[in-house]
């Protein structure tokens, strides 16, 4: 007679929450205990734990995490510990008011879904007071500006649906637009760009390499520069595979001397609810290598510890 195997019960928030009151307190902190409990809970259970920790000891788990930890991992951490909206609006929030990192918060904002942003930017008003509108306006210049302004205030479909008809069009409007004339215009790529979807950009993309020889992206790289290209792309490579395009961004902050660790964080901890399975299937097809055995050789300690956890099973 075969035994019913019963699935392990979770542990409770409380339960959580006595854990890591024991792992903080005593000489020194048990910070593998930390980890193994934070980097195993989902956005919901984190909630639910910072909510019990504050009411049974009377502090904010993350002033504690705060106090007990440093570096690199404090910083994954703490950003681990947001929901995913309010993690996005942080680091948003840091690259445009503080580190001047435009990439970064190019990044964040162009790889978004419609509906993600349009939460992101309520989260955002309610945690900084200031609408997110109104700090692209105040940090950013130029075609950049402009084309996350739109891609921010713009609602776009979210389905698969496209119509032909108009993908062929924009097809030739982004030919006529770049490659075609001397000089660049600019605005009808934000046009296009921050009004169209995901699945229609997608389109555009295999009608323009029917009509024209080539690829969409190369003709971006051809005839736009600097950030501003660099958002077009994150919105073109996103709409047709956004797990390829991480894999990239994980390579490229891990590749050549140093490692760009704010990258690592940053990708690692706002994919790992989102789509890591899938980053690490691009990562091990196109670099022959397991995103955790690189992630696992570019870093070290705790850090590496958590990292790894996040990204799960090494396959």
């Amino acid at each position: 007679m075969a035994t019913l195997t019963v699935p392990p019960v979770p542990p409770t928030p409380r339960d959580d929450a006595m854990q890591l009151y024991r792992a903080f307190k005593g000489f020194g902190c048990d910070t593998t205990a930390v980890i193994n409990i934070l980097a195993h809970r989902d956005a919901t259970q984190r909630a639910y734990l910072q909510q019990e920790y504050k009411a049974t000891y009377a502090e904010e788990l993350s002033k504690r995490l705060i106090s007990e930890f440093s570096g690199k991992l404090e910083t994954a951490v703490l950003l681990w510990m947001h929901d995913p909206a309010g993690r996005d609006a942080t680091i948003i929030r840091q690259c445009l008011a503080v580190d001047m990192n435009f990439e970064g918060a190019t990044e964040v904002i162009c790889s978004r879904t419609p509906s993600q942003l349009q939460y992101l930017k309520q989260i955002y008003h309610s945690k900084f007071g200031v609408y997110l509108e109104h700090d692209i306006e105040a940090t950013t210049s130029g075609d950049l500006k402009k084309i996350l302004l739109a891609y921010v205030s713009t609602p776009r479909p979210e389905g698969p649906e496209v119509n032909r008809e108009i993908a062929q069009k924009d097809a030739k409007v982004l030919y006529k637009a770049g490659e075609k004339k001397l000089g660049t215009d600019e605005k009808a790529f934000v046009h296009i760009f921050s009004e169209r979807s995901g699945a229609h950009l997608a389109a555009i993309s295999s009608y323009y390499h029917d009509m024209y020889g080539h690829k969409l992206n190369k003709a971006i790289k051809n005839e736009t520069s600097g950030i501003f290209a660099h958002a077009l792309l994150i919105i073109f490579q996103c709409a047709v595979n956004p797990a390829k395009y991480f894999a990239k961004v994980l390579h490229k902050a891990m590749k050549g001397l140093g490692t760009n660790d704010t990258t690592l964080i940053r990708v690692i901890v706002t994919r790992t609810e989102i789509d890591t399975q899938y980053i690490k299937a691009e990562y091990l097809k196109k670099y022959k290598k397991t995103l955790n055995d690189a992630v696992h050789s570019e870093t070290s300690g705790h850090y590496r510890a958590f990292l790894l956890a996040l990204l799960g099973p090494n396959h």
